[in-house]
């Protein structure tokens, strides 16, 4: 029989690599938007903040590494590039969360934002040194500000619709351990 308490982390990990599945099929349907639009938001992003800042222990690195790297080669952007910035991105956003616990919703909204933006500029450096093409920066800037605006909407249907949510200040798992 399997322990439920063991198999939970696991139907989270699937849960998180069905919803990255999800948006990237959606992302990838033609829906009749005209070029030159406005940018979509970036939603595996603020899925993968948002889930790192919850609950560090449901999304591994190693499962950011590989549904990023997925969305980058469905894309057709180069292949590992964002995947190390979304990794380190998360991780430092992993180290934080623990701290981010007491903050309010706006301080890690906030600190979310940085990170967004500080990722897009390295993103745009390494590009920019490798003399890779890139998108304007009028359009990244798009992005990453509708992906700042989406964040919210992102962790109140994490909480809505799957129940994930910050632990408590010293709330234990089923072995004892801290979360």
């Amino acid at each position: 029989m399997v322990d439920a308490v063991r198999s939970a982390p696991w139907g989270w990990r699937a849960l998180f690599v069905a919803v990255v599945l999800a948006t990237l099929v959606v992302r990838l349907l033609p829906l009749g938007r005209a070029a030159g639009g406005w940018p979509a938001p970036d939603l595996v992003l603020c899925l993968t903040c948002a889930w790192v800042l919850r609950r560090p222990d449901y999304v591994p690195a190693l499962l950011i590494a590989a549904m990023v790297l997925l969305e980058d080669l469905l894309l057709m952007r180069p292949p590992g590039l964002w995947t190390a910035f979304v990794l380190l991105g998360s991780e430092f956003l992993r180290d934080r969360a623990s701290f981010s616990r007491e903050l309010t919703f706006m301080a890690e909204w906030m600190m979310v934002a940085v990170v967004m933006l500080a990722m897009l500029a390295g993103y745009r450096l390494a590009t920019a040194l490798a003399f890779l093409p890139q998108q304007g920066l009028g359009m990244a800037l798009a992005q990453v500000a509708g992906s700042i605006l989406a964040y919210p909407v992102v962790v109140g249907a994490s909480r809505l619709l799957f129940g994930l949510r910050k632990p408590a200040t010293g709330e234990v798992d089923a072995y004892g351990r801290r979360l």
